[in-house]
Order: structure tokens, then C-alpha cells, then sequence
């Protein structure tokens, strides 16, 4: 049996409001709102042309639902969605379902900033006045994004090239289209910036905001400890292995960051496992063996090819295989290619940094890597 039919969910519909104690969909992807726990739902919506396909935002009951035929619960949001149409319909379907509509979300709490979980908030604040929560480690991202005049994937195009892949970040650059003039509009400032552990009291619970730097610079993990639950955003996700420093303002070494946050997590007590994508799952801890596990052997594997003659980022991404399909380089899209040579970029500086590689920029600025014990390098950064 898995996890995923382990999990007690069941879809709410406006006939049969959702009750604990039945499995969820095989697909977890399936429109709707199910309960996960007393007074909380999980609601996928909807992303665009996107491999993960949708992310889960979780609707908190706030307050019970009141009497008068006027009136819904009031509801908070862990993380937003993508500004989208579908996903805007999507949401108000399935809070629909409880009785509630998107008037009644009294407070967003993002888990970070990227553009699936935070844009739609944005929107629904604009509309409504919701107040929206982020992580302090955002800012430089979002101060990238709002800049007049930003070019599309320029931050990402220009480590590309850091990491020997010219060639690829000039495909990068020539499929990022040019903006629109709305693009900035998606973006801005939260209300709340969470500054270091946070406690967030909602009435009839109180969270706990944990940051856990690594996928971003600013992404925090909500822990309800009375429920056992954590809302894990990307940090710890069921299936996929989080993305390492995929912002417009990265981290030096983010891999070092999300590792140290993994060690954290791990070091609570176990909850069950609230993701932005995938079925909810019984055990944080489990999963956070699992990629602490895989970065392990992944940091071993980076440096055995870089001790087989490849000296960047780009050149070890193309020898190593990808996804639990074990993917050559060579068959995936030009997204992953992206995610690709920036990851393995992330544990190449881990591994310098750990003293297990030499690194050097070139006259061309490109980071070039070499074995400990080697031949001569270059100053070491």
C-alpha cells in the first residue's frame, strides 16, 4: 500500500463536506479540496506546462463557520499557487466546496518566492487586501523581480555561463521571450516579512515558521505541532528531489544551506508531511533520510567524474544521469538541461568548499574544478 493511500483525505463536495478516514485519489493531482487533517485542506491547483503539473496549497479553517447564510470561515492559505485563470478558478471550485470563497482568506503564509506559490497571492491581495507572509530571505529576489527593466532569466543565463555552459545559456536567453509589460505586476513586497523562528498564532491553532534555506535563500517550513503536521512547501517533497538555488538572487552555497536545513528538520520531531507537490505523506523524517541519502551520493558521484578529466559544472551535468529514470543530459528539455548544470553546480562548490575539489575562475570567468592532489591549480577562490 502507498503512502499516498495511507493518507486520509477525502474529496469535499458542496453535498458531502469532506470527512477524515478515506483514501485520497491515486492521482494527487485530482481537482478539489481534501481534508488531511481536522480543519485543514489540501487543494492542488493547476500549473502551465510544468512537469510537477500542480501544487498543493493547503486552506487552514480559521475560524469555525459562521451561522449566517453571509458569511464563510475564515480561512489561512499556506502558499498561493501560480497567477493563473485555471488556477484562480480552481481554488474558488474547491473552497467552494466548504463554503468559502476567496473574500474569506484572511492571510497568505508563502513558503517562498517562486512563481507557483506566490504570484496568485499577489493577485487575490490586490483584490481582496489579504495579507501575505514571507520569508526575509526573499527580499533580494523579489527586489531582482520588481527592477525596471529586468531581463527574463538574465541572473540564471549569466551563472550558466559561469558554469561553462555559454552555449546553453544563449538557448536559455534566446527561448526567455522578451516580457511583458504586466510581468512586474506579478511581483511585490509581503505584508510580513518572517525574520528567523516564527510564531504564528491564528486563533484556533498556532503555527511555528522554521526557516530552511536551501531551495531559496528565505524558504520556511509552518509546523503545527498539536495537529504533527509540517506544510513542507518544496523543502522536503514526497517524490522529486528539491531544486538547489533556483532564484534570481542565489546563495553562495546553497547546497550546504539545504543539507543543513534537511539536518534540522530531522533533528524535530517526526510529522506527517504536508507538500507543495504530491500526496501527503506519514513521515518527514523518512523522506529527509532520502535526499540527505541521495546528496550524499551525489556528492561522491560529482567528484568521481570531476577525478575523470571534466573540469565544469556543464561538462560533469552532461556525464551524470538525471531523475529516478536515470536520464542522459542529452534527453531532457531545455528547462532541465537549466536545473541540470545549476545543480550540479550547487555540489561542485560544496565540494570545494569542503576541501574535496580545487576551484578557480578562468580568464573567461568560467569556474573550473580540479581533484585535490591534482596538477597545479590556479589561485583557489
Amino acid at each position: 500500500m502507498t503512502a499516498e493511500r495511507l493518507t486520509p483525505e477525502r474529496p469535499a463536495t458542496a453535498e458531502s463536506p469532506a470527512r477524515a478516514g478515506f483514501p485520497a485519489p491515486d492521482d494527487w493531482t485530482e481537482p478539489g479540496a481534501y481534508l488531511v487533517a481536522d480543519g485543514v485542506y489540501r487543494i492542488p491547483l493547476p500549473l502551465p506546462n510544468d512537469g510537477l503539473r500542480a501544487i498543493n496549497v493547503y486552506a487552514i479553517v480559521q475560524d469555525p463557520p459562521a451561522d449566517s447564510a453571509d458569511s464563510g470561515p475564515g480561512l489561512v492559505l499556506v502558499d498561493g499557487g501560480w497567477t493563473l485563470e485555471e488556477s484562480e478558478q480552481a481554488l474558488v471550485r474547491a473552497l467552494g466546496t466548504f463554503g468559502a470563497g476567496l473574500v474569506d482568506i484572511r492571510r497568505f503564509l508563502v513558503t517562498h518566492a517562486h512563481r507557483d506559490h506566490y504570484t496568485q497571492a499577489v493577485a487575490i491581495r490586490r483584490r481582496f487586501g489579504t495579507r501575505v507572509g514571507l520569508g526575509i530571505g526573499e527580499k533580494s529576489t523579489l527586489e531582482v523581480f520588481t527592477k525596471p527593466g529586468r531581463q527574463a532569466l538574465h541572473e540564471q543565463v549569466a551563472l550558466l555561463r559561469r558554469y561553462g555552459a555559454g552555449e546553453l545559456g544563449a538557448l536559455v536567453e534566446a527561448n526567455a521571450g522578451t516580457p511583458s509589460p504586466t510581468a512586474r505586476d506579478d511581483w511585490a513586497m509581503p505584508d510580513e516579512w518572517f525574520d528567523g523562528p516564527t510564531r504564528i498564532d491564528l486563533g484556533l491553532r498556532t503555527l511555528s515558521g522554521v526557516p530552511t534555506p536551501g531551495h531559496t535563500k528565505g524558504h520556511f517550513v509552518f509546523i503545527d505541532d498539536d495537529a504533527g503536521l509540517m506544510f513542507s512547501g518544496d523543502h522536503v517533497l514526497p517524490h522529486i528531489t528539491p531544486s538547489i538555488g533556483l532564484e534570481a538572487a542565489p546563495a553562495a552555497l546553497p547546497l550546504g544551506s539545504f543539507l543543513d536545513s534537511l539536518r534540522l528538520v530531522r533533528s524535530m520531531p517526526d510529522r506527517r508531511m504536508l507538500p507543495a507537490h504530491g500526496p501527503a505523506s506519514p513521515s518527514v523524517h523518512t523522506r529527509a533520510d532520502e535526499l540527505l541519502e541521495f546528496h550524499r551520493l551525489r556528492l561522491d558521484a560529482t567528484e568521481a567524474v570531476v577525478r575523470g578529466g571534466a573540469d565544469t559544472a556543464y561538462a560533469v551535468a552532461k556525464i551524470l544521469r538525471w531523475t529516478r529514470r536515470e536520464r542522459h543530459f542529452r534527453d531532457l528539455d531545455l528547462m532541465n538541461q537549466r536545473l541540470a548544470t545549476s545543480e550540479t553546480g550547487a555540489h561542485l562548490d560544496l565540494l570545494a568548499a569542503q576541501d574535496r575539489l580545487h576551484r578557480r575562475e578562468d580568464d573567461d570567468h568560467v569556474l573550473r574544478y580540479r581533484p585535490v592532489g591534482g596538477a597545479a591549480d590556479s589561485p583557489v577562490l
